[in-house]
């Protein structure tokens, strides 16, 4: 759903259309309103009353839509490839050589650290 799409759901929704009338609006699916109705519904005037708000059905997608999929090697091995980063260009070593004495001297695990081929792609 978009923005606009949320907002017809507001408005439909505030005036007593049942789920499946804001649906044959859409041209969705009966669930997908109800879903979005169900997640989105937030607590207004101390909390006594519950209204669907479009923006804030908006904000959930996108913080959603943020943390999905796969993230790179790169990102949640950040602390080795700063370590090989530090060695790299102060030390003058090479990548092969950063892994190779971060394994010997246990300063990482197996599990912490990323392939040469890796280090090399980045």
């Amino acid at each position: 759903l978009k923005l606009n799409d949320r907002t017809t759901i507001q408005e439909l929704h505030s005036k007593g259309y049942s789920n499946r009338a804001i649906a044959r609006e859409l041209n969705c699916s009966p669930s997908t309103v109800g879903y979005e109705l169900k997640r989105d519904t937030v607590s207004v005037y101390t909390g006594n009353v519950k209204r669907y708000k479009a923006v804030e059905g908006q904000s959930t997608y996108e913080l959603h839509r943020n943390k999905c999929g796969r993230k790179s090697l790169f990102l949640r091995r950040h602390k080795f490839i700063d370590y090989v980063s530090h060695c790299f260009h102060n030390q003058g070593w090479s990548l092969d050589a950063c892994v190779g004495y971060a394994l010997a001297k246990g300063i990482f695990q197996k599990d912490q650290v990323v392939s040469t081929k890796t280090l090399y792609n980045y």
